[in-house]
């Protein structure tokens, strides 16, 4: 059976192709030296997150939908000379290494098959594990030193790229430690066959932008959380692209605090249903949106003329963008204690399967029991270690094909 070509209109279409990334090496690389640096919050025992990785992968497996990983298609790609020659470039790119020294990183990864070599941009390169080191720079470093930092984080597949309709925005990475993941990201859906011909909306040379920060309300309507990773400027870009590439209507841009709990709008909120999002309650009152639309025929991507209105309480406002009464709401705990742990602990963050089926991690026990009352089937996952770079379900998930809404 022919693959499904790629794209989604919503946040709770049945899902049908997702992309993951099990955890491997680079998580090994994390140390109390440099977990801040790599953005984790704790050192993560690795065996366990690659167990709970998989079970998360089984339980989609089970459901239907088709799992592709990172980097199987990342090592499809590097067969071929542009994709290597890009990613390596980029791997390259960081004016700690000097010219002596990216030469011999340079001759190290040219010389590694397709499977190493996806291997050791991810994981990264140490300085006792490249062949021929030499140059000033190299002698100055020390024997746990990076010349190619790993890269954790690739975890979170949805940083990195989200699809808008039948295009992809590869996403402008805010973090120093995350910019090589964009490169990986766009050189999957540019040179794999399995993206043939996809149109992308966005690039990380532009305004940061955050997958995470995007959310899908509704066929044709958008929301964008503007704070920490995202920018006010990357929010008004894609608007204009959407609106001019036809892919959207409205744009609700919605400010959220610049702090690492709410990274992202995801961690925040999510959707479960077409008018239902589990949501933090310490937010729910007071979180508001800027109504972005074009009023006049969308000209081209950059130029077109954008109307903001607002701010308006967010609720009510996309109530209004979505065409419903109303957005339920489903509180992620009543008093304030529990729910701010279960926000950290990423209540928020679900992975919609379909309409009322989400999955969550098992140990926000409130959180899961209030979607339960709410008529959402919960699969529970675990997610002791995984939650440690700061990410759930909807985190390490990247939807590539969904269901249209009815």
């Amino acid at each position: 059976m022919e693959p499904r070509a790629p794209g989604a209109t919503s946040e709770v279409g049945r899902l049908r192709t997702v992309v993951l990334h099990r955890p491997g090496a680079e998580l090994r690389r994390l140390t109390p030296r440099n977990t801040d640096q790599l953005l984790f919050d704790g050192v993560p025992w690795v065996a366990r997150a690659q167990e709970e990785h998989d079970a998360f992968a089984a339980a989609l497996a089970d459901r239907g939908v088709e799992v592709l990983h990172l980097d199987r298609l990342l090592a499809d790609v590097l067969d071929g000379p542009e994709a290597r020659e890009e990613l390596i470039a980029a791997a390259v790119d960081d004016p700690r290494l000097g010219a002596t020294l990216r030469r011999a990183a340079v001759a190290h990864l040219s010389g590694l098959a397709p499977a190493d070599l996806a291997a050791t941009l991810i994981a990264g390169l140490a300085h006792d594990e490249l062949r021929g080191g030499s140059g000033l720079a190299y002698r100055l470093m020390d024997r746990g030193d990076f010349v190619v930092p790993p890269l954790p984080n690739l975890l979170f597949t949805r940083d990195s790229s989200v699809w808008v309709g039948d295009q992809v925005a590869v996403a402008s990475l805010a973090m120093p430690a995350r910019h090589r993941e964009s490169t990986i990201t766009r050189a999957v859906v540019t040179h794999h066959p399995r993206f043939t011909g996809v149109e992308q909306l966005y690039d990380a040379s532009l305004e940061h932008l955050e997958g995470g920060d995007v959310l899908l309300l509704a066929p044709g309507v958008l929301a964008v959380g503007v704070g920490e990773r995202t920018t006010p400027g990357g929010a008004e870009r894609l608007a204009r692209r959407v609106f001019a590439r036809g892919l959207a209507h409205t744009v609700l841009v919605v400010p959220i605090a610049q702090q690492r709990a709410t990274m992202h709008l995801d961690t925040i909120a999510t959707m479960v249903d077409v008018d239902a999002m589990v949501m933090y309650p310490a937010v729910a009152g007071s979180l508001v949106a800027w109504t972005v639309t074009a009023d006049t025929p969308p000209d081209d991507d950059d130029t077109t003329d954008l109307v903001v209105r607002g701010p308006a309480p967010f609720l009510a406002a996309a109530a209004a963008a979505m065409g419903i009464d109303r957005l339920r709401v489903i509180d992620t705990g009543l008093d304030p204690v529990t729910a701010e742990r279960e926000q950290w602990d990423d209540g928020n963050n679900t992975l919609a399967l379909a309409p009322r089926l989400a999955v969550a991690y098992e140990r926000n026990t409130v959180t899961n029991a209030a979607l339960e009352a709410a008529g959402i089937e919960v699969v529970r996952i675990a997610g002791s270690e995984l939650g440690s770079g700061r990410g759930g379900p909807r985190c390490m998930s990247c939807p590539v094909v969904r269901d249209p809404l009815p």
